[in-house]
């Protein structure tokens, strides 16, 4: 049975939008099913979203009852549920329950994501955050892969740019909303 494969990440990151500006150590299990796509957005994703208690999940991708990033307070208490992906509606509608915050990150063509939402039974639908990161933003980085990955990551605007090795890479995060 394939093991997962461990990646170490070092971002300086100088995220304007929300004034952090931190460097991270990322250990980062990629799970043989997760593609390298995926594995870019959970990392992008942690990173946009950094604030004290966060947490890749600490089952891993294969537990279907937690979320592959979560934020919680000092007692513990689930404070954000951030999902990488397409989760279904029934996914959101336990999250959003379970939570006070939700947001979703995309690196997949986000209009079969919402079209498969429409009219599901989501508890507060308006109130979850879906991110659309831009697809060939994803692809350019998932070039970059190596077990060891150092890159500085800046944000202003929703616009991120990202220094790899000799390379800048340009993408963008579009905020989208569950259709009625």
């Amino acid at each position: 049975m394939p093991t997962a494969t461990i990646y170490n990440f070092a971002i300086d990151l100088a995220d304007h939008d929300r004034a952090v500006f931190e460097t991270l150590t990322l250990r980062v299990a990629r799970h043989p099913s997760e593609s390298e796509e995926y594995l870019w957005a959970r990392v992008l994703a942690y990173a946009l979203e950094y604030t004290d208690g966060i947490q890749f999940s600490p089952g891993g991708l294969s537990d279907p009852d937690e979320a592959a990033i979560t934020v919680r307070d000092r007692t513990g208490t689930i404070r954000s549920w951030i999902e990488i992906g397409t989760p279904d509606a029934a996914r959101l509608h336990r999250a959003s329950k379970a939570t006070p915050r939700v947001a979703v990150y995309l690196h997949k063509d986000p209009a079969q994501f919402l079209g498969r939402l429409t009219g599901g039974r989501i508890h507060r639908a308006d109130a979850i955050e879906i991110y659309s990161l831009d697809r060939g933003f994803v692809g350019q980085l998932s070039q970059h892969l190596d077990r060891r990955i150092t890159f500085s990551m800046s944000v202003s605007e929703r616009e991120l740019y990202i220094s790899i090795g000799s390379e800048q890479v340009t993408g963008t995060v579009v905020r989208l909303a569950i259709p009625p």
